[in-house]
């Protein structure tokens, strides 16, 4: 900036060159809890705001550790440079083993030598940080889409689709068809010397012997040909197509700014008088009835029995059409405590109430549109 001082970074840093007021601490007790990283903004001597920095857990990825535990991997651990509180958020839910955080490229080369000596160690990463470690790895398995040409470089494997999940894919294909394989060696080699053994005590002519062995190699190349009925370890019988997928998750993305509205208003509203927040709750109303409850009934009504069919089943949606109802539910007590709040704009327990339905329906569609966003993934086609 023209003529300005700006100081950009951690709170120590910045607190040096401008006075962070109180409620920043508490901000930063926040994000620590919540896995985010926060950048405090100081202008010329002056605290001027905090950028709030978070990553987002890939969609596929509480799915592919499921698939990975099915294929049988027995011990799952997180290698990350990421701080231990981002790192500890990030892996609440994924069912992982270990968390080894603020791990440097050294730090990581040393964790996946000593997992090696103990058994065979497959490394999965995408930067330039992890190419060492996926070098050392017994198997090193680098995301090819997005992923650094370093690491692509250093691993053994390339997975060219950018997802998780088509790693248990690919190591369930590769195991049945390793035990086709042998079945098929051990078979022929089996079959061939007992021909050879009948022939050479005159139970089988020479012409016949040749016919035998044709069979057998026959038999064994048909029998070779089962990998081509390998099945995936998908629950879906059929696919989405992949225009379908981008435009679903285009719709979720067109209702970013839904929710963005509703985390504004639960932000402001322990702040304000019923007075003050009945004009934002009357507004908020409307965004919801105008544009979440028209998406989410199109969902249940176009997009789920869709999806029924392809995942098969009797009825697989059901807990998601559930998840609708509530939220037309909360909904409709959040209309009705506002007309109770327009009649009566002095009952600030009509404001709390409000304040506890604002919170729930905030929590119930983030989960609903996180569970959605999961499902599409696995029927989607590659």
């Amino acid at each position: 900036l023209d003529g300005l001082r700006l100081v950009v970074g951690a709170h120590d840093y910045v607190a040096r060159a401008a006075a962070v007021p109180p409620p920043v601490r508490d901000l930063l007790d926040r994000t620590s809890v919540d896995g985010t990283a926060a950048v405090l903004v100081a202008i010329d001597g002056q605290y001027a705001g905090t950028l709030l920095l978070a990553d987002s857990l890939r969609v596929e990825a509480p799915r592919a550790l499921r698939l990975l535990r099915r294929t049988g991997v027995r011990h799952i651990v997180m290698l990350t440079g990421d701080r231990r509180e981002v790192a500890e958020t990030v892996a609440a839910g994924l069912n992982v083993d270990q968390v080894l955080a603020e791990q440097t490229p050294a730090d990581k080369l040393a964790a996946i030598k000593a997992a090696r000596d103990s058994g065979t160690t497959v490394m999965v990463g995408d930067g330039i940080n992890d190419a060492p470690a996926l070098a050392a790895a017994t198997v090193g398995v680098a995301m090819g889409a997005r992923g650094a040409t370093a690491s692509a470089e250093a691993a053994d494997i390339v997975l060219l689709a950018d997802r998780l999940d088509r790693l248990a894919e690919a190591l369930h294909i590769a195991r049945q068809t390793r035990r086709i394989a042998m079945q098929s060696v051990f078979a022929g080699m089996g079959f061939s010397l007992l021909a050879m053994l009948a022939a050479a005590f005159g139970f089988l002519a020479p012409v016949y012997g040749a016919l035998v062995q044709e069979a057998i190699d026959v038999a064994v190349i048909i029998n070779a040909l089962r990998v081509l009925r390998i099945r995936p370890l998908r629950a879906a019988r059929y696919r989405m197509a992949a225009g379908d997928l981008e435009r679903l998750h285009a719709e979720h993305q067109r209702l970013a700014p839904v929710l963005e509205h509703l985390d504004a208003a639960i932000d402001r509203l322990p702040s304000m008088s019923p007075e003050e927040a009945l004009p934002m709750l009357t507004e908020l109303d409307t965004v919801l009835k105008e544009q979440l409850l028209p998406h989410e009934s199109a969902d249940d009504r176009d997009v789920y029995p869709a999806i029924a069919g392809l995942l098969g089943g009797d009825d697989p949606m059901a807990a998601m059409s559930h998840a609708h109802r509530e939220i037309f539910r909360l909904h409709r007590s959040l209309g009705a405590g506002v007309t109770r709040l327009a009649a009566q704009p002095q009952d600030r327990a009509t404001l709390y109430d409000l304040q506890r339905i604002l919170h729930a329906l905030d929590a119930i569609l983030r989960l609903h549109f996180a569970q959605e966003e999961e499902i599409y993934q696995s029927v989607a086609e590659d």
